[in-house]
């Protein structure tokens, strides 16, 4: 029997358990195919979801697999699809109809959840469900489906290829709803390409926040259209001397999408007042010292401000609040605010406070690095602790939500150790064990579970110019602050989390990703082609 239009079962909002009975009605029985034995609870998942029940059976993924969702997650549905082809060659089709020939199902649809985040994923023989709290729930579901599918088929099943999946349920939630990276794109410029590479590789690992550092003294990377010198001069190099490079407002708009396809929130940066050398060089009128200065490429920071009593500065900045949050949906803008060493402190304390109304007035919840708690604002204002303890608790005192990246645990431009070929030192060596050997919960006794907002690892680009490069220092160690972000220190273990980490080379290696190879990893070595369609 072939399987008839299924379009009466894709009903907005229909339960998961009624459109697997009725499709699993219009398919035929699924050969009987006796598995090997499989644990699912042995899948080498990262992040490690919150409860794995396995059931010791397998779900068949095979030529006649077929995936069904309702209407909502047709998006996501479809972008599972896409990832099982890449990784083992079979076209799996999408709410099938017509002449397709279907034994067994995916099944995605939402329910009411406590946390749009949390899914339920079960894997039986003949079938697997998902249902997710949202679009984005299910799409953190598919993930963790994508990592329990083997490497290679078992080919002594049957007469084609079968991929047998570890069966049983999982239940998962996560830790913090803010789990995320950062990307310093200003001192070193990197391409939308690049952006898009590791934007991937963060949606693998559950990851849903990218932060786009975009302006330094080095080089301003995102295109104003009302004030067009900031990229014609401003970004016209980079550390070294190198050429530098923009993001027009189209290339910025194609990262938005990429990323909001993968359920990934773009935040963008624009810091001030200090780190804004090449902004005055665009436009001196905003320099604070009454200089002109010049193109900066070296990696000092701290000597650049602009001229926080006049009015012009604060016109300048309304248009590029303006036109940046118009490009981008997410609901954050980061102000910056780190290391204006030669901005006098009542000066810096009008700035922040009158720039914070800026950013509220065109609908986006201000970050800045921790200096900013000086300031009286807001308490919907964030402060993102990477420096002072001491300022990081004040913003708790004064209502605000913390965002951890402590330097010497979370910065991933830190050298692994004395050997490590790029990165810096300056706040600390973080080997990768460092990297995940730490609670962010309970990180700092000022900062309570109840005031973080989340954590991130930021990525500052001074020491490194290539996607290559910028893939030794982020691998494997955002792999580590991606758990530390959904899993509960309860359910942590680094000797056990260190086996999980050696078992994504054939990932690694199918992304092409150039990951230190760190001698605390019992790495494994897999035995694969070369990369064809990368995920």
């Amino acid at each position: 029997m072939k399987t008839p239009s299924l379009s009466r079962f894709l009903i907005r909002g229909a339960a998961i358990a009624g459109l697997v009975a009725a499709v699993a009605a219009c398919t035929q029985e699924a050969p009987r195919i006796v598995f090997p034995e499989t644990d699912l609870a042995a899948v080498p998942m990262i992040p490690k979801p919150l409860d794995v029940a396995p059931s010791g059976t397998a779900f068949g993924l095979d030529r006649f697999t077929a995936i069904y969702s309702t209407e909502a997650l047709e998006g996501v549905a479809g972008f599972l699809s896409e990832k099982i082809q890449s990784k083992t060659g079979l076209r799996i089709p999408v709410n099938a109809e017509g002449e397709t020939e279907v034994h067994r199902g995916i099944y995605l649809s939402t329910s009411e959840m406590d946390n749009p985040e949390a899914y339920h994923l079960r894997i039986g023989p003949d079938s697997v469900t998902i249902s997710a709290g949202s679009a984005q729930g299910a799409f953190l579901a598919i993930q963790t489906l994508r990592q329990a599918i083997p490497e290679t088929s078992n080919d002594t099943l049957a007469e084609y290829p079968i991929w047998p999946v570890p069966g049983g349920e999982i239940r998962d939630v996560p830790q913090f709803g803010y789990r995320g990276a950062m990307l310093d794109v200003a001192r070193h410029f990197f391409s939308v390409e690049d952006v898009k590479k590791y934007l991937d590789v963060m949606a693998y690992y559950k990851l849903n926040v990218l932060h786009l550092h975009l302006t330094d003294d080095q080089g301003w990377r995102i295109e104003i259209k009302s004030w067009p010198k900031l990229t014609e001069v401003g970004g016209s190099t980079e550390v070294g001397g190198g050429p530098g490079g923009f993001y027009t407002q189209e290339d910025y708009a194609e990262i938005v999408r990429y990323a909001a396809e993968r359920h990934i929130t773009i935040v963008p940066e624009v810091d001030m007042p200090g780190h804004t050398n090449a902004a005055s060089v665009a436009y001196p009128i905003l320099n604070g010292n009454g200089k002109t200065p010049e193109l900066y490429t070296g990696t000092h920071v701290g000597f650049s401000t602009w001229d926080t009593r006049k009015d012009t500065v604060y016109a300048f900045i309304d248009d590029v609040v303006r036109e940046i949050s118009a490009l981008t949906p997410g609901p954050y803008f980061h102000i910056g605010g780190d290391e204006s060493h030669v901005t006098r402190k009542d000066d810096y304390i009008y700035f922040i406070e009158r720039v914070e109304p800026i950013v509220q007035k065109y609908g986006k919840r201000v970050i800045g690095w921790d200096e900013v708690a000086h300031a009286d604002l807001d308490s919907s204002t964030v402060a993102q602790f990477w420096a002072d303890e001491e300022n990081a608790t004040r913003a708790v005192g004064k209502g605000m939500k913390v965002l951890l990246s402590p330097a010497r645990k979370a910065y991933l431009d830190m050298q692994y150790d004395t050997l490590s070929e790029y990165g810096l030192h300056w706040a600390a060596y973080i080997p990768v064990d460092t990297a995940y050997i730490w609670d962010p919960s309970t990180y700092s006794a000022g900062i309570a579970p109840k005031d973080i907002l989340g954590i991130e690892a930021p990525l500052w680009s001074e020491t490194i110019s290539t996607i290559e490069e910028l893939e030794y220092l982020a691998f494997p160690r955002l792999l580590g602050y991606s758990e530390l972000g959904w899993t509960p220190a309860a359910k942590r273990s680094w000797d056990e989390y260190k086996l999980r980490l050696a078992a994504q080379t054939p990932y690694f290696k199918r992304m092409d990703i150039r990951y230190y190879p760190s001698a605390l990893v019992p790495w494994e070595v897999p035995d694969l082609p070369e990369p064809q369609n990368p995920d």
